[in-house]
């Protein structure tokens, strides 16, 4: 193993990906460090709905070799006694998010110090604070690859007029496997989207005196239903047949107006927009986050 190297996890939907990322880069960048991806050991397990998708992007480090990551239930073993080993350390190999009894969370960036020469991050840092130091570089490692594939008729529309992106998250707690049939899950999902569906309501209303002949674009992971929120002569539905995880993340961040939905895929969509005066609304009750640094502070809560 090459000596002064972060490994950093990668695991979780894209949102997720992008903030593990951005931490580990900004460390890496702090510590003068070189980053290697591991995106192997967060999907080997089939509890994972999704994939690894930031080779998408324009991302400058390279991948972790296949010995220095733990990509199955034996590695995963071997790992554990090492993260045992490492409390009686000085210079600790293992870096983790740091996380209360409730795993709850707050900005509070990693010291890496007290180092092994190759350190491992593990953990979400789903707050801007971790990277906005390197905001400029953190927008050009997050530039999708061939992006003009995506330019269709939404991103026109998105070009030539005052689009307002509204984004709604669906299934949010019954949409693994584990959950799929669960009253629970499913009763707390709806309950979700009622709050998503307010808030976008109260938002509406603050954003359209602000804006000249404001269209209203909807994003989501499941239009079922949608509609009777929604009605279609009064707002788009941005259906993307072709490549939708990708196409949709990347004409959300072509948007300068956004009412955030409490997901981290509309928050990076909002936060990657590169626009100045740009306006991101954010809810003041709904945190999808176990991180209370999650919401950026220059957003406007409603």
């Amino acid at each position: 193993m090459n000596d002064n190297k972060i490994i950093v996890k990668i695991s979780e939907g894209l949102g997720n990906q992008l903030f593990m990322y951005a931490n580990a880069y900004c460390l890496a960048q702090k510590y003068n460090l070189d980053l290697f991806i591991d995106a192997k050991s967060g999907y080997y397990n089939e509890k994972h709905i999704y994939p690894f998708i930031l080779d998408n992007f324009s991302i400058s480090s390279n991948y972790a070799k296949e010995y220095e990551i733990f990509n199955s239930a034996t590695k995963n073993i071997f790992k554990k006694i090492l993260i045992f080993s490492d409390r009686f350390k000085k210079n600790k190999r293992f870096f983790f998010e740091n996380k209360d009894n409730n795993k709850k969370s707050i900005f509070l960036p990693l010291i890496l110090d007290s180092r092994s020469p190759s350190v491992y991050i593990d953990g979400n840092f789903e707050s801007e604070k971790y990277f906005i130091d390197y905001k400029d570089q953190i927008l050009s490692e997050f530039k999708i690859i061939n992006s003009h594939k995506f330019h269709n008729h939404y991103y026109k529309l998105i070009k030539n007029n005052n689009v307002v992106a509204i984004s709604i998250r669906q299934n949010r707690y019954s949409e693994r496997v584990k959950n799929y049939n669960s009253t629970y899950g499913i009763n707390k999902s709806i309950k979700f989207v009622n709050d998503t569906v307010e808030y976008i309501n109260n938002a509406i209303e603050y954003i359209t005196p602000k804006i000249l002949d404001p269209i209203f674009l909807v994003w989501s992971n499941d239009f079922t239903n949608l509609d009777k929120y929604f009605p279609k002569d009064k707002f788009v539905f941005v259906i993307n047949d072709n490549n939708k995880y990708l196409a949709d993340f990347y004409l959300l961040t072509q948007c300068k107006y956004h009412i955030v939905g409490p997901s981290t895929f509309s928050w990076w969509g909002a936060w990657l927009s590169n626009y100045n005066n740009k306006i991101c609304i954010r809810p003041s009750n709904i945190n999808p986050s176990n991180n209370s640094d999650f919401w950026p502070e220059s957003w406007v809560s409603i």
